[in-house]
């Protein structure tokens, strides 16, 4: 850690609330923010999405279990993956305790993957997950919402992530991380938000307790990002690698990928 300056209590008070006005105007800022997210337009979904789940077939309409707003998590885990994203699972790890909060909220929270549900159950029960998680596999879901890409839209310069054309290693993968919400007005749903990449860290509360330590982040690693630190919570102390693009590989798994690492 770099040296720091040491006051007296006073001084500290002092320095403090020059800091508390900065963070009074952050939080106006953001109040203000929330409040343009929510006057977006909002786009009619036309198309019937039909999924699987654990127990069967599940609509769109149906993943809201009789709730009004539905907030989809997109989990970066395509057919066959043999690795984790550990930025998705570090996101939906936060969820947990507070899910019986978001739906006496009028909140429904879903996690969505292209993955098969037989792969997408077997990712859960490893890690103790109990939140709605639903497969893609069959549907056109990720690919309408801009986080799964077929190699003929790459080649062509027809994939959009962030809201602009995929690049670098976003357009190397198929499958890609995201939020998106939807609103359920009688039979009728609407799309009104989405987030993708750093829009993430809204969602991410032990972000905001790191920030407020003397050492931060300290993703000070290749990546410059979370890749540097977070694992898959039954991963750590196990050793193992992270590819830039977020995908966590066991130690000893012997891919091309983590010899290169």
């Amino acid at each position: 850690m770099q040296t720091h300056a040491i006051a007296n209590k006073a001084d500290w008070i002092e320095a403090r609330r020059a800091l508390l006005a900065k963070e009074k105007e952050l939080t106006r800022l953001r109040d203000r923010l929330a409040a343009e997210r929510r006057a977006l337009p909002w786009i009619k979904i036309e198309k019937p999405y039909v999924f699987d789940g654990p127990q069967g077939k599940v609509t769109l309409e149906e993943l809201f279990d009789g709730r009004s707003q539905l907030f989809i998590k997109h989990f970066m885990m395509g057919p066959g993956a043999s690795t984790q994203c550990v930025g998705c699972s570090f996101e939906v790890d936060h969820v947990e305790g507070i899910l019986a909060h978001l739906n006496n909220h009028d909140v429904t929270y879903a996690v969505v993957a292209r993955a098969p549900i037989e792969e997408i159950e077997a990712v859960r029960r490893r890690m103790g997950w109990t939140f709605p998680w639903v497969s893609s596999y069959r549907s056109d879901f990720n690919y309408d919402f801009d986080v799964s890409y077929r190699p003929e839209d790459v080649a062509a310069g027809r994939a959009l992530y962030n809201f602009g054309h995929a690049s670098g290693w976003a357009a190397q993968i198929q499958d890609l991380s995201g939020r998106t919400v939807f609103f359920k007005d009688g039979s009728e749903i609407y799309l009104t938000y989405a987030s993708f990449a750093r829009g993430g860290e809204d969602f991410l509360t032990a972000y905001r307790i790191l920030d407020v330590m003397p050492k931060g982040r300290e993703e000070n690693g290749p990546h410059r990002s979370l890749g540097d630190w977070v694992r898959p919570h039954d991963r750590y102390g196990k050793g193992g690698m992270v590819e830039p693009n977020g995908r966590y590989h066991a130690a000893g798994c012997g891919c091309a990928v983590h010899e290169r690492g």
